[in-house]
Order: structure tokens, then C-alpha cells, then sequence
């Protein structure tokens, strides 16, 4: 079972030349707390472009907590 108390978060990647997200990876918000920048093929434009740091929105990746 994976350990609940850890420190990496799941974030997607948004093209700053399309807009699309097509990269999520996983960061460690203790070493890096600023906004992740990586150049990485984009796709949709078809060449390399600039990906941004974005939250990934709940839901297969990430469990809610119960309520009670």
C-alpha cells in the first residue's frame, strides 16, 4: 500500500504555445516549491514548446477523503 503522508504532488503540464495538456508528472514540493517550467515536444504544434506547471484536477489519480 503507498504511504499517504508524502510529499510529491500530481501536476499536469500545459503548452504555453497550444494550451493542451499533454504531460502530468509528479514533483516534490519540499526541494522545488516554485512553478515547474520544461521544454518538451508539443504534439498538437508539432515542434518543442515551453510547458507550464498546472494543478491536475481530482479524480483517477488522486483519492478524496471520506466523509466521517
Amino acid at each position: 500500500m503507498a504511504k499517504s503522508n508524502t510529499k510529491r504532488k500530481i501536476i499536469a503540464l500545459v503548452s504555453n504555445l497550444t494550451g493542451h495538456r499533454t504531460y502530468v508528472t509528479r514533483k516534490n514540493t519540499m526541494n522545488t516549491p516554485d512553478k515547474l517550467k520544461l521544454r518538451k515536444y508539443d504534439p498538437v504544434a508539432r515542434k518543442h514548446a515551453t510547458y507550464e506547471e498546472t494543478k491536475k484536477s481530482l479524480g483517477r489519480n488522486e483519492v478524496k477523503k471520506r466523509k466521517g
